[in-house]
């Protein structure tokens, strides 16, 4: 069957190598990994590569991303990762092992509907250590809430505690900023009288203290998502190279479906483009351009995308065209030819998200 596109390949062999390299490295340090399948849509293939890697449980902040990883019948445990909405509370009880909290009212919904189906659910409160996303900004009040989840929450089980870093505020997880949520679990530990099971230190940005060994003694969890599905950024932003790890994860193929010499600077009084916004344009006299038939409504952003050919550079994007300069292409480029990119996480998230984009799986050949 002629494949169609724009097709985004998945390399699943890469992706279980990824998932039991960062598991190996993880537990050497004692800590446990949550894999954390939303930044691939939840795709159960993908689901399943993070769980045959040796993840300990399968995360995401989407609900029907984890039932269908249940329904492909990966028998992880499952967590949800963002404070559950008051209108799905049925289902995180009927669904997850647990979810992050930070909200009273959440816990005693929790509590009410997991002593009604008679379960326990496990929650993990959420301390903000500064990034300002989720989290208990007093302190005190987490004390409180804690005691209250052990003491009177007879449907949860306060299983740890846990924070975000780099996601909203950019804050760095440095040892310092980590110790602080090892403190905290201590003095919870202190006031219930055992010891709390989960310490989550944050997320992919957190494997950097893994890499120099530095990570607090009592962090013995962390969620992981880019860090597997591209390991990408800790490498581009902060010079971070984990031993091996596979980048060929994901593979974006486009259609050509025009070549043309045109000026490179548009021609006429100029406005706004598609999107409202004023880009500038570089004036380089005639040159080869080449149009691919996927736009900025398939992957988000065109300086997301990075031709894996040499001498094609993408210009930029409007709802569904994607304007390539191929001046230096040394190939015969026409219509029907594929050219083939490699991406980021963002692009990863918009890709798996659109209906136009194929997905297709492959594994290494032995």
């Amino acid at each position: 069957m002629k494949l169609r596109y724009p097709r985004l390949e998945i390399n699943l062999s890469a992706l279980r190598n990824n998932a039991k390299r960062i598991v190996d490295m993880c537990g050497e340090q004692g800590v446990s990994v949550v894999g954390v399948i939303k930044g691939a849509t939840g795709i159960p293939e993908v689901a399943k590569a993070f769980a045959d890697g040796g993840v300990d449980i399968i995360g995401s902040s989407r609900l029907e991303q984890l039932r269908d990883a249940k329904d492909f019948g990966i028998d992880k445990p499952l967590m949800l990762i963002r404070v559950p909405m008051m209108s799905e509370i049925e289902e995180v009880v009927e669904l997850c092992a647990g979810s992050l909290n930070s909200e009273v009212s959440v816990l005693e919904a929790l509590n009410d509907e997991a002593t009604k189906q008679h379960k326990v659910h496990r929650v993990v409160l959420m301390a903000d250590l500064g990034d300002l996303r989720e989290g208990f900004w007093d302190k005190e009040e987490l004390m409180d809430v804690a005691l209250r989840v052990e003491n009177e929450m007879d449907g949860l089980f306060l299983a740890g505690v846990g924070t975000n870093v780099g996601c909203y505020g950019s804050i760095l997880p440095t040892p310092d900023k980590l110790q602080e949520l090892v403190d905290i679990a201590r003095e919870i530990e202190d006031k219930i009288g055992r010891k709390l099971d989960i310490v989550s230190g944050g997320a992919t940005s957190s494997l950097m203290r893994i890499a120099d060994k530095n990570i607090p003694e009592g962090i013995n969890s962390l969620r992981i998502g880019e860090g597997i599905l591209l390991n990408r950024d800790l490498g581009l932003f902060y010079g971070y190279d984990l031993k091996g790890m596979r980048k060929d994860t994901f593979t974006l193929k486009a259609e050509v479906i025009e070549v043309k010499v045109k000026p490179s600077h548009p021609q006429g009084e100029i406005g706004v483009d598609a999107f409202g916004k004023r880009p500038e344009y570089v004036d380089r006299g005639m040159r080869k351009r080449a149009l691919i038939a996927i736009g900025k409504v398939d992957y988000g952003d065109p300086d997301e995308i990075f031709p894996k050919d040499e001498g094609i550079e993408v210009l930029g994007a409007s709802s569904d065209h994607t304007i390539l300069d191929v001046e230096n292409y040394l190939g015969d480029l026409k219509p029907g030819d594929v050219l083939e990119f490699d991406i980021n996480y963002a692009s990863i998230v918009y890709l798996t998200n659109c209906k136009n984009v194929r997905i297709g799986f492959t594994e290494d050949k032995n």
